[in-house]
């Protein structure tokens, strides 16, 4: 067992020949084994590029990603991937699906867990795949990757298209795999609210590269949000601010002491991406796992 489940340096990836357009570019992070880790970012950030590297279906153009100590390629039985749009076989059953699974995976296979996780959505085991609906196919399609019993679980936009008890469901389905087997999990969304209480790392893509990346409570307190009249908030670094007549308002990282005339509050995780996310300018911050590092 390795204490590192993906680290990055300086990865990057385009695509095209002619005209080669970035995914990504110069990210360097590193995720400890054992987290749940929020990838975040608008459209067209580089996420599903990122989670499709770390599962070795697509190569970097420049940099390293090591996954679970080795390389993607030989990591790949130690990993489960689901992608955005959930690929099964279209003429199997549900149960064939999971006999595939167990096929592919004689070694590993958990066929009390996958079948739990189809029999807690009432699917028909004889049913076509094809026959369900996209929320069905996912539930299909986590069953199949929870029971692969992986280090590692790659998960694009996993959530998308199921209905918010569903999703809460398969969210508490996902954290007591990770609470009991120490499973690594790294998921995409668009949903941060529902991430808020889940995961404890944090990895924001924005324009293909790293913006912030650390555990959540440790980036939450490195930031502030503070109100007060308008004016200059040097030597803070400053994310984002809005002057609403004589009040200005603003997400800082504190460089010290603030002002007497500033009154200070703690962001919530939304507050902090959307912040970072609407100022891309905004200098970009990596903090280490403190808890690992002493363990280590």
């Amino acid at each position: 067992m390795t204490d590192t489940a993906i680290e990055a340096a300086g990865l990057g990836r385009t695509f095209g020949r002619r005209r080669r357009a970035r995914a990504l570019h110069a990210c360097t992070f590193r995720l400890p084994a054992g987290r749940v880790c929020a990838v975040v970012g608008p459209n067209g950030a580089g996420k599903s590029t990122l989670l499709a590297l770390a599962a070795g279906l697509l190569r970097p153009t420049e940099g390293t990603v090591t996954v679970l100590g080795t390389t993607p390629a030989a990591a790949r039985e130690r990993v489960a991937y689901v992608a955005q749009g959930k690929p099964l076989h279209p003429q199997l059953t549900v149960a064939d699906t999971l006999r595939m699974g167990r096929d592919l995976n004689p070694r590993r296979w958990d066929a009390a867990t996958a079948g739990r996780v189809v029999a807690d959505g009432d699917l028909d085991p004889d049913a076509k795949v094809r026959t369900l609906s996209g929320g069905q196919r996912t539930r299909v399609a986590l069953a199949l990757a929870l029971g692969k019993r992986p280090e590692l679980l790659l998960l694009d936009e996993p959530m998308a298209d199921l209905d918010p008890l569903a999703r809460h469901q398969l969210m508490g389905t996902l954290m007591a795999d990770a609470a009991e087997h120490g499973t690594t999990i790294v998921m995409s969304s668009h949903v941060i609210a529902e991430l808020e209480g889940s995961c404890d790392h944090l990895l924001l893509v924005g324009g293909g590269r790293v913006r912030l990346a650390g555990p959540v409570d440790d980036l939450l307190a490195a930031h502030t949000l503070v109100t007060g009249p308008a004016g200059d908030l040097a030597p803070h670094t400053v994310v984002e601010s809005r002057t609403t007549g004589r009040q200005l308002t603003a997400l800082v990282r504190p460089a010290g002491p603030l002002g007497e005339d500033w009154q200070a509050g703690d962001p919530t995780l939304e507050e902090l991406v959307l912040a970072h996310l609407r100022s891309p300018d905004a200098p970009a911050l990596t903090l280490t796992d403190e808890r690992q590092e002493a363990a280590a």
